[in-house]
């Protein structure tokens, strides 16, 4: 059995665990629905792990796969994440009974007072109180990467597939990306640690960390490679496959090993514990 059926026989059994295991709490979820508007959102968090995983598989499987390609592929995941960080703000705002259409907040949340930190303060107050307009900026600052992904994607794939995509232009996009993520995660930072009293027995922290997580470990980790790859550490020894591919593959072995804990993690972040209590109490009740 040559190198690449070994990583390819031990990253399938990897993205197997971590199906199995999101489809498992996804079962649970859906065995006890008391709450849809919550659980709406938790399933939409949940299929990230096994998303990521299958995706990057995908890109083990065509290993000297086109620039374009990977990018594809890419795009699909930071896709997901913008609507997972989405939906992640409105499972908190469900929590707290808030609902920016219907323009309701409730009373005793109104008028706490946010901070804001640098560079934030450059364009916001450093102190402003909580109100309707506000709960709605941080919707907004959360739901713009939802936009400016998709459409940084398309164009990325489209200037490359014409052969118009210089480095300036590159650098560009990634920076416009990285800007947007970053105001996406401030929004939900800033929105915890308004809330963390309130927020407490859904266990918040837990279920931030699943996303930011995976985030965090996908961003930093392809900074990391890129950099090994810029000093020699990371090299090829074949001439049918060159440093970025190795790169690339190292990524995706990466994030499949990565999801696989995630995905343990979620069992205890994103129990339906909590929703099968729900359904105790009622035929008790009965």
């Amino acid at each position: 059995m040559t190198h690449k059926q070994e990583t390819l026989l031990g990253s399938g059994a990897l993205v197997a665990i971590t199906v199995l295991l999101s489809l498992k709490l996804f079962s649970d979820h859906l065995s006890h629905w008391k709450k849809p508007k919550e659980q709406k959102a938790i399933l939409v968090i949940i299929l990230m792990a096994p998303i990521y995983a299958v995706d990057s598989y995908v890109g083990l499987l065509d290993i000297r796969g086109s620039e374009t390609f990977f990018v594809f592929l890419d795009s699909i995941k930071e896709c997901y994440e913008g609507l997972v960080m989405a939906k992640f703000l409105a499972l908190l705002y469900t929590y707290l009974n808030i609902s920016i259409s219907k323009n309701i907040v409730p009373d005793e949340i109104k008028g706490r007072e946010i901070h804001h930190s640098f560079p934030m303060t450059l364009f916001q107050p450093h102190s402003v109180r909580l109100n309707h307009q506000n709960l709605k900026l941080l919707k907004y600052w959360t739901w713009q990467f939802v936009v400016i992904r998709p459409v940084c994607s398309v164009l990325m794939i489209v200037l490359q597939l014409l052969d118009i995509y210089p480095d300036w232009l590159s650098w560009t996009i990634t920076m416009i990306l990285n800007v947007s993520v970053s105001l996406a995660l401030y929004a939900l930072v800033v929105f915890y640690h308004v809330f963390a009293k309130e927020l407490a027995p859904h266990k918040p922290l837990a279920k931030f960390l699943c996303v930011k997580g995976i985030v965090f470990f996908c961003f930093w980790q392809g900074i990391v490679l890129s950099g090994l790859a810029a000093v020699g550490i990371i090299k090829s020894e074949h001439f049918w496959l060159d440093v970025a591919h190795i790169q690339q593959a190292l990524q995706n072995a990466l994030v499949i090993l990565e999801m696989v804990f995630f995905a343990f993690f979620q069992l205890y972040a994103y129990s339906a514990a909590p929703y099968k209590d729900l359904d105790v109490k009622e035929k008790k009740k009965e």
